[in-house]
Order: structure tokens, then sequence, then C-alpha cells
């Protein structure tokens, strides 16, 4: 069985041979732990691989997003990073009043250049025995790029109106990038947004039926038209809005399980949707927690939402911070399930 089959054995909730496994870095992994990286990597090689895109300059377009710094994107938006090897924060935002929403320019012109057709169906025949992931559609994170996260939070209570003109410029533009993506070779295309606190969903449950969920649904169902699949991911508490994940149809599901009752989610939800990792960042992967735990970690989530012998995924993200001795053990252990 190779990669792309195994991969598909558990979006099918079919045994595979293994389970399939997918590492995330962090850029600041990359600068700090470079050498732990690569012995994960040549240890347990990746069963998928996400495809190639071009970084386009835009005239506009300031600094590094991963240096200390100004970052301005390919909306204009602007972020202050404190720390080399993360993201920043918008601190002023594009549109700070709503009578500023004409500083709204999607950069449709450069999605073409971002992502090269040839060269990505070229990357795809390269590694035709990999499953390959395309894309990082997000929605509501833009959003708060363009308008300030504190703004839009207040917004969902005052503004919804505008939300959901917001929204749907967002949209426009993720429609037409996520056709482009379905214009090449790629197995499948990622949706993106962080829903939950580490407790709680960020806004009003029914507020993101109405406003996100026909949306995400758009982007589904122009996946699935096109023969891929859709995952998912999102970071912090999604109790509130897994059912209606499912009900969409995303066939993976990337989420911070320690976050939630892992057993709850397992008896809801196992089976009805393949669950795309993960293991504990905040304290698994950390010079705090011992190999022991982390391999308990491993079989609590393999116990609970395994379907089938199938239907889960061993992905985790190295970070600044991850252990090189509990990333290991988290691969090893997931050899050992089946």
């Amino acid at each position: 069985m190779n990669s792309k089959q195994r991969v598909l054995s558990v979006l099918n909730f079919e045994k595979p041979d293994r389970i399939p496994r997918h590492l995330w870095m962090l850029p600041g992994a990359l600068y700090y732990q470079a050498d732990n990286v690569k012995k994960i990597q040549d240890e347990f090689p990746d069963d998928i691989l996400g495809a190639p895109e071009e970084i386009v300059k835009l005239p506009y377009m300031k600094g590094d997003r991963y240096e200390p710094g100004v970052y301005i994107d390919d909306w204009r938006c602007e972020y202050i990073n404190l720390q080399k090897g993360i993201i920043g924060e918008v601190k002023t935002p594009l549109v700070n009043d709503w009578s500023e929403l004409d500083k709204v320019k999607p950069p449709y012109d450069v999605i073409p250049q971002k992502i090269v057709k040839d060269k990505v169906n070229a990357f795809c025949k390269s590694s035709a025995d990999k499953f390959i992931v395309a894309g990082y559609t997000t929605l509501f994170e833009r959003m708060q790029y363009i308008r300030g996260p504190e703004n839009l939070y207040m917004d969902f209570a005052i503004a919804e109106d505008e939300v959901i003109t917001l929204c749907d410029i967002v949209h426009k533009y993720n429609l037409a990038y996520v056709q482009t993506w379905l214009d090449t070779d790629v197995d499948a295309v990622t949706i993106a947004d962080d829903w939950g606190s580490q407790n709680a969903s960020l806004i009003k449950p029914d507020q993101w039926r109405k406003i996100f969920k026909p949306r995400y649904k758009e982007y589904v169902d122009m996946i699935h038209s096109a023969g891929r699949k859709a995952f998912m991911h999102s970071d912090g508490y999604l109790m509130d809005i897994y059912e209606d994940l499912i009900e969409i149809g995303i066939d993976a599901i990337n989420s911070q399980l320690f976050c939630m009752p892992i057993e709850e989610i397992g008896q809801k939800f196992a089976g009805r949707i393949t669950f795309w990792g993960e293991i504990d960042r905040q304290y698994l992967l950390t010079d705090r927690a011992s190999e022991e735990e982390v391999r308990a970690g491993v079989r609590r989530v393999w116990e609970n939402l395994s379907y089938n012998d199938s239907g889960v995924i061993a992905q985790f993200e190295y970070g600044i911070d991850t252990k090189y001795e509990n990333a290991r053990a988290v691969f090893d252990e997931w050899n050992k399930v089946l």
C-alpha cells in the first residue's frame, strides 16, 4: 500500500497497512530545530505532502512574514511581528471604520502566479504515490486581518450586516482561489479558520451557522464536484460545530483534540469524519511531558477516535518549543497501534 492508498483508506474507513503520517512544521521550528525536524522526517516520511505555491511580491508588500518588524501582505493588511519564526498580529486594521471598505482589494490578479499549474502538476506527477493537499483557504481569519480582531468581534454584536458584506467580498475571492487549485492535479483542498478559544466557541454558534456554514458548504461542494477531498483545520474548542462540519461534507478535520473531551468526540463523531490529527502541543509535545505521557496521548486518540481500525491520520505540529524525543515518540507509537 503506497501513501496515497493509505490516506484514501482511512478517509473511507477501511483498515490501512499502517496509520498514515503528516508532520506540520512551524517556520520557527525550521529556524531553531532544523536538525531535529530532519531526523523526524528521515525516520518517519510523510504520506501527505503540500503542493507548492509561488510567492509573488507585489509593489506595496513589505517585509517578511516570519521576521521581526512590519509585514504587509497581498491584501494590504499590516502585521507587527516581535519574534522570528512566527506570524505577527494586525495592530492597525485596513478597515478601521466601515466607510473605508473600499480599501479592500482582493488580489485576484496574483492567483495564477501564486498557483502555477504546470509546476503543481509536475510536483503531483513526481509524487504520484503521495497524497497531495493544497491551499489554505481562510474566511474568518482574513476578515480579522482586514477589520482587526477587536473590531470584528464587536461587529458580530452591533454590525452584522456589515460583517456579511465583508464576508462576501472575501468569499468571492476564495471561490476563485479554490477553483484555481481544482484546475490542478491535487488530491485535496484545505479550508482553515480557527473557531475556538481554549474552552468555547469564538462567536455564537447560531451566527456561525447563519454566516459561515453556507459559504463553507460552497467550497466543499466545489471540491467534491471536482472529485477531490475537503480537508479543514481549526484550532480551539469545536464541539459546537463538529456536527455542522460533518453535515456540509468535510472529509477530514484537523483540530486541537486535547482542548475538548476526546471520549465524547469519539462517541459522537468517530466513523463520521476522519480525524487529521492532532497531538497536544500545549503540554505533551513540550519538555514538561514524559515520553510515556505522549504515548498514552496517542493511544487515547486511537482508542476513542478510530473506527474499523481506521479514520485517523497521525498528524502533529512541530513548533519552536517541541521536544524532539516527544515528537519522535508520537510517530513511533502510531506505528504500533495496528
